[in-house]
């Protein structure tokens, strides 16, 4: 049986040297697994019928069973860090056009997760290491890598496509008004001439970004979301149930009507998983029976380490009168949860969530988290809350939906000449339903080559200098970008518990401000690049 190793190097067999794009990659070895073909060793054995009957493009076919066989030959397969040939030429690497590109609405048959895992991220949090990286480069990029990593704080329902489309959506709109003004571009710009009329819009880093929701697009979140499917804790939504609507207690028909709980994706990480779940209460007495019948409705939930609890409820009417202070009720109980059902009332506040009651469960996986702990908490009621105020019928500007970051620059190209020519926005958008979106895989690639290491002081007296080659200069900057993101994932996670979404969404322009490249004011300094000290942004950390 196949392992995630053999996946992992086939992978890279796949993309060496960036030839054949991760979409394609990933549809290759989708097509592979579907003939039973997991691993490097497998398509060197295989007869070669059975590859092209997988690829479909005989000379493609017949180039990856040879590299598999190179691979096996040498001795390579099993964890070694050496790559194979390029597979295909640059020319027919570059033929991921939107017809099949799944992300655009193309037909290759992957789930969301799969997706979503071909555009991960790498991000190192060794604080050492960060402290002592200095980097060279310009302000776009780490515009871009600020947005990511602070989207997966303020909206993490968002799957990782949809942030990286948002945070170029940010870096489109910020350049635009650089560009105005310094006088290098004084029309109106798309928004204004009403290329993003009528769309919903969020906010991210201070800025209005004009999103299209993607419809039915189901993500279960960043970290792992169940395991085996017969075990109930890792149950999924459609497959439990007591994560869609859950009918707390099985009384005769002329009992009261039964509550309705409504849930969180469940969200796992390092063994550890947890779940939310929402229903309406309307008073102190009623929170005993909730949770009693929720416990005894659902087992699988008499088997966690934990099960806290919180609720509000509205002021009585009248109040303010007679000494009542006109605040909602509130209560919360922890179950050996340190500070759980503190964070708990906290998220509900900023809901503005009143007569409804909350119970938060973990299983514990004997690893402790850390600051993802909270993280985790904090998006497991966000999303029972959300689901909740969805069904109920209130108003929620997006209704937990996926969204792409619209592109109206783009879009105002188009509609004025017909079509492209060869500039940033071929590149970085693409049209969905006729309108022009921000590529996510376009954004992931901007960030993989816009972190050089900067040169350090006295490194120019070598006598001798190697030259990097180009696949070195690559896998730094690889890692340069594992750094930047970890340092920018240590700051948000250190202020994620004590600040709400909108609050951290304001204060994050200004510490992207504060630790940007210096460069020359004017139009002398647009798109240069400089110093950028990775010991800058640890500073911006909470102080405890």
């Amino acid at each position: 049986m196949a392992t995630q190793q053999d996946l992992q190097e086939l992978l890279r067999l796949l993309t060496v040297s960036r030839k054949i794009p991760m979409m394609q990659a990933m549809a290759h070895i989708k097509a592979l697994q579907a003939v039973n073909l997991r691993s490097i060793k497998q398509i060197a054995e295989s007869d070669l019928p059975t590859v092209e009957s997988a690829i479909k493009d005989n000379k493609a076919a017949k180039m990856l069973q040879s590299a598999c066989k190179a691979v096996v030959k040498r001795g390579d397969v099993g964890g070694s860090n050496k790559r194979a040939a390029p597979l295909e030429s640059p020319t027919s690497a570059k033929r991921a056009r939107s017809d099949v590109n799944p992300f655009m609405g193309g037909p290759l048959e992957m789930s969301p997760q799969e997706l979503e895992r071909s555009l991960d991220l790498p991000v190192c949090m060794d604080e050492e290491r960060i402290a002592e990286t200095v980097l060279k480069t310009n302000r776009a990029p780490l515009v871009l890598a600020f947005a990511v990593e602070l989207l997966r704080h303020t909206m993490p329902e968002q799957p990782p496509s949809s942030r990286l489309s948002l945070g170029q959506a940010v870096v489109s709109a910020n350049s635009r008004s650089k560009a105005v003004s310094l006088g290098l571009d004084k029309g109106p710009s798309a928004d204004e001439e009403g290329y993003g009329e009528g769309q919903p819009r969020v906010r991210v880093m201070g800025r209005e970004v004009a999103v299209l929701k993607r419809g039915d697009y189901e993500w279960r979140g960043d970290e792992t979301v169940g395991g085996e499917q017969d075990d109930p804790k890792t149950q999924l939504p459609s497959q439990a149930a007591n994560t869609q609507s859950i009918s707390t207690t099985a009384t005769l028909s002329s009992a009261p009507p039964k509550p309705t709980w409504t849930a969180s994706q469940p969200f796992s990480l390092k063994k550890s998983t947890f779940i939310a779940r929402a229903a309406p209460i309307t008073s102190a007495s009623e929170q005993k029976t909730l949770l009693a019948s929720l416990l005894a409705a659902n087992p699988s939930l008499q088997t966690a380490t934990h099960n806290a609890w919180a609720y509000r409820l509205r002021p009585p009417e009248g109040a303010g009168i007679f000494g009542s202070t006109g605040r909602a009720r509130e209560a919360s109980f922890d179950d050996g949860e340190t500070g759980c059902g503190d964070l708990m009332l906290r998220v509900m506040r900023e809901a503005g969530a009143v007569d409804t009651m909350v119970v938060l469960t973990r299983w514990f996986g004997g690893v402790f988290l850390g600051p993802d702990r909270w993280r985790l908490m904090r998006n497991c009621v966000a999303g029972a809350l959300s689901e909740r105020l969805r069904r109920s019928g209130a108003e929620v500007a997006l209704g937990g939906e996926a969204v792409w970051g619209l592109d109206l620059e783009a879009a105002r190209a188009k509609a004025t000449v017909g079509g492209y020519g060869s500039g940033t926005n071929e590149r970085l958008a693409q049209g969905v339903g006729g309108m022009q979106v921000h590529r996510p895989e376009a954004a992931r690639a901007y960030l993989f080559k816009a972190f050089a290491t900067a040169e350090t002081a006295g490194s120019g007296d070598e006598k001798v200098k190697k030259k990097k080659t180009i696949k070195e200069m690559e896998a730094e900057k690889e890692a340069n970008l594992a750094l930047l993101l970890g340092a920018l994932r240590i700051v948000f996670d250190s202020w994620a518990d004590h600040l709400a979404p909108a609050e951290l969404d304001r204060r994050a322009w200004g510490w992207y401000t504060a630790v940007r490249p210096e460069v020359d004011g004017g139009p002398a300094g647009w798109g240069a690049k400089s110093i950028l000290r990775l010991s800058e942004i640890l500073k911006l950390k909470r102080k405890e």
